[in-house]
């Protein structure tokens, strides 16, 4: 078993305290490593870090940045199979799905490392006596948080527009899935970047998530996680008035039409309920299906959603591997005892497997309840498992958006039909920062994400979300004043 150390400074260190706690394989319960506890006095350091790096790092050229990015991008590839083993050994991916995300996700430091390049100032016509123009700059010190569901993926959206435009950054990864974190850390050593441009510090939200958020010296939180640590990370960064970007949850509506091809929604929507384990917050949280169809939807996707294969995540037929902790598990199992409770039903799952080796491990199989109706726990919160909400059926268009809309989050959606014109009709009144009129989300840097209402702040991906990483300035100069 590994013991690791942070990464503060250009420097691995272990915690000020000495403290370390344990990670363990979510598919098997065992202990595969030891990492630093930290705390606020190692979130002091690295802030402190952050901000020496920032005037040599901020003050590289664009291109120089850009490059110094495309070499990450390059050692990140070239390190693909070992962050694809620590993605499942500690988050349980499934092997080629883990193969996949290790070798794609690299590709926000491509688009990052280009896109950075045309982020030109703008002139704004006044007179012939004076000039005004725009031009952006580094927002200074971000600290990133990032969940626990998609390690890799969910720091490289932030760490790659932040640093590539001149910010310095402290990552506090999840602590039960830091091991690729630190394996960035490693890359990053290669590049001889000023010490303190990118800070690794490995601990609990409660201790070094709140540091972060509070401390005077971070000049943007940047988040991804559930709605209230969202609205905690909004609290304490209020005091400086910093500067955010939240991803934060979703309870998302999959809209089934009367003249959908049931056939295609079934498949598409089983595969998108169960991928990561359900553990994806733009993953299908409420279930709208038209009264004609129901049945046929409901016969459908129970047989694709048989068809998932769960098991061991380093084999390469498996479609889901275990949730992400014992805790997760059981705040899974509850929200499916909550909708037991207020009288809805179970068609498929809801229980723990019990044959090896998956009677070991934070399995759920993949479940369905049916006859939910609005004010449920189940349709309200975002349950972050394989567990389909079907809700009451629905007869009208006006009606269903009325229920699609009724809820505190806004993240993403989806329309199934075979009218593209009336599914555009239904986008456009639709809550959401996303809307897909059939088969799922495009994903990659050229897309903007994020939701509305409780879903978020701002945007990541595409130009509005390399945008969120700079500070616009206004610059005023009166050409008279040379002839004076």
């Amino acid at each position: 078993m590994k013991q690791y150390k942070m990464w503060i400074g250009g420097k691995w260190t272990d915690a000020e305290s000495g403290k370390t706690y344990p990670v363990y394989n979510p598919a098997t319960e065992t202990e595969i490593a030891q990492l630093p506890l930290g705390d606020k006095s190692d979130v002091n350091k690295a802030v402190e870090a952050a901000r020496r790096a920032f005037p040599v790092w901020s003050q590289k050229s664009q291109p120089e940045r850009s490059q110094i990015t495309l070499k990450i991008a390059t050692l990140l590839r070239e390190n693909a199979a070992e962050l694809a083993r620590l993605d499942t050994l500690e988050h349980g991916t499934p092997a080629k799905r883990a193969a996949f995300l290790a070798l794609d996700t690299p590709g926000w430091f491509e688009w990052a490392a280009y896109n950075a390049r045309s982020m030109m100032g703008h002139t704004i016509p006044v007179s012939p006596e004076t000039l005004v123009y725009l031009q952006r700059e580094p927002v200074g010190v971000i600290a990133i948080i990032t969940p626990w569901n998609l390690p890799l993926m969910m720091i490289f959206q932030k760490l790659a527009p932040a640093l590539t435009l001149g910010n310095t950054c402290v990552i506090k990864p999840p602590s039960i899935n830091s091991l690729t974190a630190l394996k960035l850390a490693e890359i990053l050593e290669k590049l001889e970047l000023p010490p303190g441009t990118v800070n690794i510090i490995t601990g609990p939200g409660s201790t070094v998530g709140e540091a972060l958020a509070s401390h005077p010296g971070v000049d943007m939180v940047a988040f991804t996680g559930s709605s209230e640590t969202g609205k905690a990370i909004m609290s304490l960064s209020s005091q400086t008035v910093k500067r955010l970007q939240l991803e934060l949850g979703g309870k998302n509506p999959a809209m089934i039409l009367d003249d959908a091809d049931v056939t295609q929604a079934a498949v598409a929507m089983a595969k998108q309920q169960c991928n990561n384990s359900g553990q994806i917050c733009g993953s299908p949280g409420r279930f709208y299906i038209h009264e004609k169809v129901y049945d046929e939807f409901v016969e459908k996707f129970t047989v694709a959603m048989n068809k998932m294969v769960v098991g061991d995540p380093n084999d390469e037929k498996t479609d889901m591997g275990p949730l992400v902790s014992a805790q997760h598990r059981d705040r899974v199992e509850g929200y499916i005892k909550s909708a037991l409770d207020e009288g809805a039903k179970v068609l498929l799952g809801g229980k723990r497997p019990t044959a090896p080796p998956m009677n070991k491990g934070y399995y759920v199989m993949p479940t369905i309840i049916a006859d939910i109706t609005q004010k449920m726990k189940v349709a309200r919160e975002e349950i972050f498992g394989p567990v389909a909400c079907f809700m009451q059926k629905f007869n009208s268009d006006e009606k269903l958006i009325e229920m699609a809309n009724d809820n505190t989050f806004g993240l993403t959606s989806w329309v199934w039909t075979s009218d593209m014109a009336r599914g555009m009709r239904c986008a456009n009144k639709i809550q959401a920062g996303t809307v897909i009129l059939g088969q799922g989300r495009g994903g990659g840097p050229e897309f903007p994400w994020g939701g509305y209402k409780e879903s978020g702040i701002g945007k990541e991906g595409s130009l509005y979300g390399l945008y969120e990483y700079t500070n616009l300035k206004r610059v005023q100069v009166d050409l008279m004043a040379s002839k004076k």
